[in-house]
């Protein structure tokens, strides 16, 4: 899928578009070892091609931020060549490209300290794409993803929900692969099942504890806090990490209530002072919160 990057027909720009594409519709986790070493040898061989060659906001906003999210240092001098030299700031032209303006955007948020022009390239863009949403000027669907970007940009997004959007404006594109489409509205649905088939295992593991029944101050949030492990843990062959992580973050949430809504201060004292020693049989009450003991958070 992945063809080797040749400047000369614009190859390595196209590799980077479909890097991207595969990971904004969420199979980028079937192709690992091809993206990897495709990014490596364009960041190695190709990176002027599209840096600095290339004079399109779009491309080169969207090589920069790809290869910065794969742990690449690419230097972000290219976006001065986007600033008219006269008044310093970012070209009148550029408010034309909706797409290269979103893109520049999204590469914004990958800055480091000490990046005063990309600080500037979220500030102009930002404000470019509010006034975008605010006109019909531009198709519904892409409205409606640059409104979400401005909620939430894809650098803090949580991946599946972002793949979720993303698919469905995916298919409202003319220049859409269908193939490609439904290849990942079928692998979105398939790890989704996989989803729940893991928060089925973790509500029955929290319900065979028994804490529920013996602990009745303390919230229920299991799917809460197995959807936040997923948010953590999105990559579908991370099952081991996102169960245990779920798990984790419930004992955690369990003790948490013990402090904040429960326990009298003498108690929770003497529960910190269990915690320090952590003790077979140690931890446990006279009252209610006898039912946290160590081999309840064994089960982990």
């Amino acid at each position: 899928m992945l063809a080797a990057a040749s400047a000369a027909d614009g190859g390595t720009f196209r590799n980077v578009e479909l890097i991207n594409l595969l990971e904004r519709l969420g199979v980028s986790y079937h192709f690992e070892a091809q993206i990897e070493d495709q990014l490596r040898l364009i960041f190695e061989q190709s990176l002027s091609d599209v840096t600095e060659r290339d004079d399109g906001l779009y491309s080169v906003s969207l090589a920069f931020r790809v290869l910065r999210q794969h742990g690449y240092r690419v230097p972000c001098d290219a976006f001065h060549k986007f600033k008219d030299l006269k008044t310093g700031e970012f070209k009148e032209c550029l408010r034309r490209d909706v797409r290269g303006i979103l893109s520049l955007y999204e590469a914004s948020h990958l800055r480091l300290h000490g990046e005063p022009i990309l600080e500037e390239a979220l500030s102009f863009s930002r404000q470019q794409l509010k006034e975008y949403s605010a006109t019909n000027v531009i198709e519904p669907h892409l409205a409606a993803h640059i409104e979400n970007a401005l909620i939430c940009p894809l650098h803090k997004s949580a991946r599946r929900i972002d793949s979720w959007r993303y698919i469905s404006f995916y298919a409202q594109e003319e220049s859409r692969d269908e193939t490609l489409l439904r290849f990942a509205k079928l692998d979105f649905n398939f790890v989704q099942l996989m989803h729940q088939n893991e928060l089925a295992f973790v509500s029955r593991w929290w319900r065979d504890t028994g804490l529920q029944e013996k602990l009745l101050y303390a919230r229920d949030r299991i799917v809460e806090l197995y959807f936040w492990a997923t948010g953590s843990h999105y990559e579908p062959h991370k099952v081991v990490s996102r169960i245990a992580a779920a798990k984790f973050a419930k004992m955690v949430s369990l003790v948490d209530d013990t402090y904040d809504a429960y326990g009298t201060p003498e108690e929770l004292q003497l529960f910190t002072e269990a915690f320090k020693r952590y003790h077979e049989n140690t931890i446990c009450f006279t009252n209610g919160v006898t039912g946290i003991r160590t081999k309840d958070l064994s089960t982990i």
